[in-house]
């Protein structure tokens, strides 16, 4: 393997740079752990952006991954293929929703989302939420709030969003509108700095929605999939989308997402409306069903619930004047910095802990659901020493 000055020399003379890299290069990763290309074993509390829920190659995934691409590894959308129902049939039950269409992608799916609501409805206007993220391709990127992202392409995103403040049912009651068809909300918005939707706002969403025909579509790209402590982030609350969006830990590291629709609204589309040539690639969709299937057996859920519990109990514990807020849900978990979050970044990893910065100041935790009460122990150990005055 080339060292690191090697690679980043080859990667730049050859990769568009769209991506700011954390300085090491990763070898190999298994379970909680990841590898670097000095050999060097690093603690993973990034999870790769909540992916990894079942932690790195986890033997169920990679079972069923080999018996997959074994059998055929792509035959296309045009034949019934068994490991795509398959998955479907446990992701709607565990979602409490009815018919899926799966994709690569969060993005994708958001794309699809928007698709269904806008032929469902008949309507052209979207909902979003200020400091809510959904993706980067045009139309996700045009749900998108943060400027950064926006504005070298605000020329071409779509004209028929408006944003809406977050947690503010006031606002959002206002914002509806004769001709939205969808309002789209995160449970947490992750890449918004893991802010926490209220349970009143949730409601009110609900609520709202119905009164004015609008469909409420929820981003569980990030939170779902035990993330909080549930199977989903809105089963806290007891609201259900007519729409719901999954991703991210879905493929068990593979590319795989999800748009889930109620009952009535998935005959709304009809053959041509939309596709996908690799969407429910048959081997993602095997280590799906294996994810799926492993957070049940294993109890994967509750551990989420307890681990966070007692992750946040520990970061709140610390107490440090460097920190104004520790907040989140389950494993999805944000401790906002006074200062840049970056530096805590690199501190930390010089400790062999990974970790992630967003929204600028807030350090992001998203261990696998594996993780145990040691590992927890010592994450919150390391940032007490980095966050102690000097």
């Amino acid at each position: 393997m080339s060292n690191l000055k090697s690679l980043q020399e080859r990667e730049k003379r050859l990769l568009l740079p769209t991506y700011v890299r954390q300085p090491m290069a990763v070898r190999r990763a298994k379970g909680m752990y990841v590898w670097d290309e000095r050999g060097r074993k690093y603690l993973d509390f990034f999870g790769g952006v909540a992916v990894n829920a079942l932690g790195h190659c986890h033997p169920a995934v990679v079972a069923a991954i080999r018996r997959q691409s074994q059998a055929y590894l792509h035959v296309s959308n045009h034949y019934y293929q068994e490991p795509q129902v398959a998955l479907a049939e446990r992701l709607v039950k565990v979602a409490g929703m009815s018919q899926a269409f799966l994709c690569n992608s969060g993005a994708e799916a958001i794309e699809g989302a928007l698709k269904l609501a806008a032929k469902a409805t008949g309507k052209r206007e979207f909902i979003a939420c200020h400091d809510g993220f959904h993706g980067r391709t045009l139309a996700a990127l045009s749900l998108t709030h943060e400027r950064k992202y926006r504005d070298p392409f605000s020329h071409v995103l779509m004209k028929s969003v408006k944003f809406t403040p977050y947690n503010d049912v006031k606002a959002l009651r206002f914002a509806l509108g004769t001709d939205t068809a969808a309002l789209i909300v995160e449970p947490i918005q992750g890449e918004g700095g893991v802010r926490v939707a209220g349970e009143e706002f949730l409601r009110v969403a609900r609520e709202a929605c119905d009164e004015k025909g609008v469909l409420l579509v929820l981003d569980e790209i990030q939170t779902g999939l035990g993330r909080t402590g549930k199977w989903f982030a809105k089963d806290h609350t007891g609201i259900q989308p007519d729409i719901l969006v999954s991703a991210k830990a879905l493929g068990g590291g593979l590319p795989l997402g999800a748009f889930l629709s109620r009952d009535d609204l998935g005959g709304k589309f009809v053959p041509g409306d939309h596709g996908s040539t690799f969407g429910g690639n048959p081997v993602s969709c095997a280590a799906g069903l294996a994810v799926l299937q492993t957070i049940e057996k294993q109890r994967l859920v509750d551990r989420a619930a307890k681990m966070g519990t007692l992750l946040l109990e520990g970061l709140r514990g610390l107490r440090s004047d460097k920190v104004k807020e520790v907040r989140g849900q389950g494993l999805l978990l944000g401790m906002e910095m006074k200062d840049p979050a970056a530096p805590w970044v690199e501190k930390m990893r010089q400790q062999g802990i990974l970790l992630n910065a967003t929204s600028e100041t807030v350090l992001r935790l998203t261990p696998p659901l594996i993780v145990s009460k040691p590992e927890v122990e010592r994450v919150v150990q390391a940032l007490g020493t980095e966050l102690a005055p000097k």
